[in-house]
């Protein structure tokens, strides 16, 4: 029988090569604990296609916004000898697009014909700083458009006569409004369904990475799906009153609520439920901001008795 095909091996320097790395970089990782060490060969230090696939790990997660001390916890956690495979698919699911909607491409000179033909810096850099265009490096006069769907609204807005000022303050109190809905859908299936993968160690192997991999595809369009067929009915809800009260069909009742919604940061309502409970976050809060109104009314008396007083 021929032997078997020796395994590669690589000297650091054309393991750096290989992984378009450097070599700093490379004994970096091995000092975090994030690459194994190479085998000794006399006088040479020797790498292998095992690290090859670990650098490429390594630059995959880092290029999805992972730290190097959350990347260690995870090969710590997930790397007892079963591999990546399945937490790295999982990783992909969960970063991978969540809409079908594929980014454009748009030229300065057709964005300024799409609102009205008349260039505005200001305008346009509001939308790169929402991310509604994005600046590309080599080519100054032409913006990435990640969602043309939303670069679409505003361009009918507008046309409605909305303002954009206007527009790029609607949308970042939507933003607000939206990511306090999708942090909620995203507690409420951690808990119920993802809690398993994430709590037991029994559960974090390729396999059930994968069958986690396999839910997030299932559940994606749920979030979507769910709050399409809740603003449908609410907007045809509110629409129906409200053209009926300009039209004089019925006068506004005298009972009508005056509740708003207002963005608050996710820090501080996940510090409130923590301290009263989720149901009574609102109540805490509306009364919290009670007791400060009338703590400065009651100072304000206070200040105005003193003076009066001073005046005498």
């Amino acid at each position: 029988m021929p032997d078997p095909p020796a395994e590669n091996t690589y000297r650091i320097e054309d393991l750096a090569h290989q992984t378009r790395t450097t070599v700093r970089t490379i004994r970096a990782y091995q000092d975090r604990g994030l690459l194994p060490r190479p085998e000794r060969r006399g006088r040479a230090n020797l790498y292998s296609e095992t690290h090859i696939t670990r650098l490429h790990q390594i630059a995959h997660l880092l290029d999805r916004g992972y730290t190097l001390a959350s990347i260690k916890e995870l090969l710590d956690a997930w790397d007892t000898g079963r591999g990546l495979g399945g937490v790295l698919g999982l990783v992909t699911e969960v970063d991978g697009p969540w809409t079908d909607e594929r980014p454009d491409r748009v030229t300065r000179t057709e964005l300024n014909a799409r609102f009205g033909g008349t260039p505005d810096d200001d305008a346009v850099s509001e939308a790169v700083e929402l991310g509604v265009l994005e600046r590309i490096d080599d080519d100054p006069d032409t913006f990435l458009v990640p969602s043309p769907q939303e670069l679409s609204v505003a361009v009918e807005l507008h046309a409605a006569g909305v303002p954009l000022s206007a527009i790029s303050g609607h949308l970042r109190e939507l933003r607000g409004q939206v990511e306090h809905i999708a942090a909620r859908f995203l507690e409420f299936t951690t808990e119920y369904v993802f809690a398993r993968y994430l709590d037991d160690p029994e559960h974090r192997t390729d396999a059930h990475a994968a069958e986690a991999a396999s839910l997030v595809r299932r559940l994606r369009p749920l979030a979507r799906q769910t709050m399409d067929a809740e603003l449908a009915r609410a907007m045809r809800s509110l629409a129906t009153r409200h053209l009926r009260t300009h039209l004089g069909a019925e006068q506004p009742t005298e009972e009508r609520s005056d509740d708003r919604c207002v963005a608050l940061p996710a820090g501080t309502v996940a510090a409130v439920e923590r301290l009263v409970g989720r149901e009574h976050v609102s109540e805490f809060i509306a009364l919290a901001a009670e007791r400060e109104l009338r703590a400065r009314a009651l100072d304000h008396l206070a200040s105005g008795t003193v003076q009066s007083e001073e005046v005498r």
